[in-house]
């Protein structure tokens, strides 16, 4: 355990820390959601991640992602592991660039991991991924609806059936109204948490 992961797994118990570091996340889309829900759980532990997106960074993108003008230009998920990686030299990254195609691809991906992250913003691929995710059992969490400049607090988390849970207004589109940092981070924020929250269940 290096000297990073000792400061912020601290703040956990044993058990804790170890349920953390063993935890494998898929992470569908490094784009707004993606790249800001990526960090967060990096600065609470986590290092075993796949990281899938087939886009390039674009300077417009910087109103909202976890990305720096000097990525610009660059693939996305390429970008996104050099940073995690600034913060934890040790993450164990695996970088997909691929946009999916069908459901069963999904299924071949995602095998191996844990928690199940969906953040694209393209509807199309939200659904190939999510219902070809959701039939595995494993826990998905999706986003629908967090575009625009209302008030955070709408936007907010449902469990569907056994293991999807989707947040978001369930209102906002991202063709009517344009996606801004404070209603995306807020859910970026809560894809972490419910990661979080369901690695350290009954621990």
């Amino acid at each position: 355990m290096n000297e990073f992961e000792k400061a912020v797994l601290g703040y956990f118990t044993p058990e804790q820390a170890q349920k953390i570091q063993s935890t494998k996340v898929f992470i569908a889309g490094c784009g707004g959601l993606g790249s800001n829900v990526a960090h967060m759980l990096v600065r609470c532990g986590f290092k075993n991640f796949a990281l899938l997106d087939f886009d390039i960074l674009e300077m417009k993108n910087l109103n909202r992602q976890f990305y720096f003008p000097d990525q610009v230009g660059s693939p996305k998920n390429e970008e996104l592991a050099k940073t995690l990686l600034r913060l934890n030299p040790d993450l164990n990254l695996e970088l997909i660039s691929r946009k999916l195609q069908s459901q069963e691809e999904v299924k071949e991906l995602v095998q191996g991991f844990d928690i199940l992250v969906e953040a694209f913003d393209n509807p199309k691929s939200k659904s190939v991924f999510v219902n070809g995710a959701v039939p595995l059992g494993k826990p998905v969490i999706a986003v629908s609806g967090i575009a625009g400049f209302k008030d955070p607090d709408s936007i907010v988390t449902k469990k569907i059936g056994d293991n999807l849970y989707l947040i978001g207004d369930g209102v906002s589109d991202i063709k009517e109204v344009p996606p801004l940092s404070p209603r995306v981070n807020v859910a970026a924020a809560k894809q972490a948490g419910k990661v979080l929250e369901l690695t350290l269940e009954n621990s």
